[in-house]
């Protein structure tokens, strides 16, 4: 790891939220670096109902739900106490007239660190930093990982005056493969994820799509931009993967590019900065392109709903569960409630 770039400064539900023009600083909110903090401020996106609807396949969702009834657990509440959460912020001496840029950050590491090379770009794109302690790979992705991020997101809107059609979420190396996650299932708030080192395909069992409202909203105003090392093979090869299967599924504003001499380590400010206005220039689809691509895919779902029924029908139980839980992976959140309703009638066949 490039410990110049890597250096620790230890010193340094949207409901209720104000964004853009409607948000104002509060007054006397400090700038720099800051260690150490403490949110307040929670919401019904980071609940982990809310998590699990957005994040994980409809028929998973009602497993884990169900799960959680029977032991008596209510999935309503919020998975963390932010009383005892601390958060690293670097926010710019100066605010743009429209408001600050804000790039939510998930690190591998449990410690929150500030990259100090990253300090002027961030001053260039009037961007504030923010990212959480203890949300290292080893911590679990959907009790920790995920609500810490949209927290963190949360609350610096509602402390400072934040440009909405500027709010990213960036990771880097196990981070970025949960900012991916992040930016698909939350693009009401996040507008685009920049992928440092790690990505994912989507629509598998791995990263399965969330509801078809929320990734309608991806599909047409979010972003991703993917940056691995020259001399990361193995991230190379894997953001392939997962660029390739954007378009499958109408994704089609991808952007970014491999940074020369890199290996797998966080890329400079020189090169953060041509990353930020990669992920500054978004690239909207053409209308008839995407209304052609999400028919042949509405297509392609009827078709395996339709094989999963006929099956169940021909009395072929076994295989008609079998079948309709590679649908529930591929299709996600697009095919519920079809998909939920279809494996309840299944369950109660005989």
């Amino acid at each position: 790891m490039n410990s110049r770039i890597w250096a620790l400064t230890a010193a340094c539900a949207l409901s209720g939220v104000r964004l853009a023009a409607q948000s104002t600083s509060e007054e006397g909110a400090p700038v720099g670096l800051q260690s150490h903090v403490v949110f307040t401020r929670y919401s019904s996106l980071s609940s982990a109902a809310e998590i699990i609807h957005r994040v994980l396949s409809p028929l998973e969702a009602q497993r884990v739900t169900q799960a959680a009834s029977r032991g008596g657990k209510s999935l309503e509440g919020q998975p963390l106490d932010l009383t005892k959460e601390r958060f690293s912020l670097y926010v710019p001496r100066r605010s743009p007239p429209q408001g600050y840029s804000l790039l939510v950050f998930v690190s591998p590491y449990d410690d929150a660190r500030v990259p100090l090379d990253w300090i002027s770009t961030l001053d260039r794109h009037g961007m504030i930093f923010v990212t959480a302690a203890r949300s290292g790979n080893t911590a679990n992705v959907f009790d920790r990982r995920e609500p810490l991020a949209l927290l963190g997101a949360v609350n610096v809107v509602g402390r400072y005056a934040i440009d909405a059609q500027r709010v990213y979420v960036a990771g880097f190396s196990g981070g970025a493969r949960v900012a991916e996650r992040l930016a698909i299932g939350y693009p009401e708030l996040f507008r685009g994820g920049l992928l440092l080192a790690g990505s994912d395909p989507i629509g598998d069992a791995h990263l399965p799509l969330p509801p078809a409202d929320v990734f309608a909203r991806f599909q047409e105003s979010g972003r991703l931009v993917y940056a691995s090392g020259s001399r990361d093979d193995y991230h190379l090869a894997e953001d392939a993967v997962s660029r390739q299967s954007m378009p499958k599924w109408c994704m089609f504003d991808i952007g970014g590019s491999s940074i020369p001499g890199l290996g797998h380590e966080l890329p400079d400010g020189a090169a953060l900065d041509r990353l930020l206005d990669d992920l500054d220039a978004p690239r909207f689809p053409n209308p008839e392109k995407l209304t052609e691509c999400r028919a042949q895919l509405a297509a392609a779902l009827d078709a395996a709903l339709r094989g999963v029924q006929d099956l169940a029908h021909a009395g072929r139980l076994g295989k008609a569960r079998d079948a309709l839980g590679k649908l529930d992976a591929r299709f996600g959140g697009l095919a519920a409630p079809r998909s939920v309703e279809l494996a309840d009638s299944l369950n109660t066949s005989t």
